[in-house]
């Protein structure tokens, strides 16, 4: 296939360094150089939640019982 692309400066020096070495024409050294960086695989890392015990047990989806609870736990704790 036949294209025209625009490279960056640094890729055109990076292509221009892998001709120079190979003895390998533009085309080619653009296609190694594709080719690599479409086989490198990105390292993800796995997410974690992490979670703490607040102490707080109850259901939270009434928000009217969620603040009940949270009054009578503010007034069974001593000040």
């Amino acid at each position: 296939m036949r294209t025209t692309v625009r490279l960056d400066p640094d890729v055109a020096a990076a292509a221009g360094r892998l001709c120079a070495e190979r003895h390998i024409g533009l085309d080619e050294a653009v296609n190694e150089l594709v080719r690599v960086g479409l086989s490198h695989k990105r390292q993800t890392t796995r997410f974690r939640q992490r979670t703490a015990d607040v102490g707080l047990k109850g259901d939270v989806t009434d928000i009217a019982d969620t603040l009940e609870l949270l009054d009578r736990q503010d007034s069974e704790s001593p000040a």
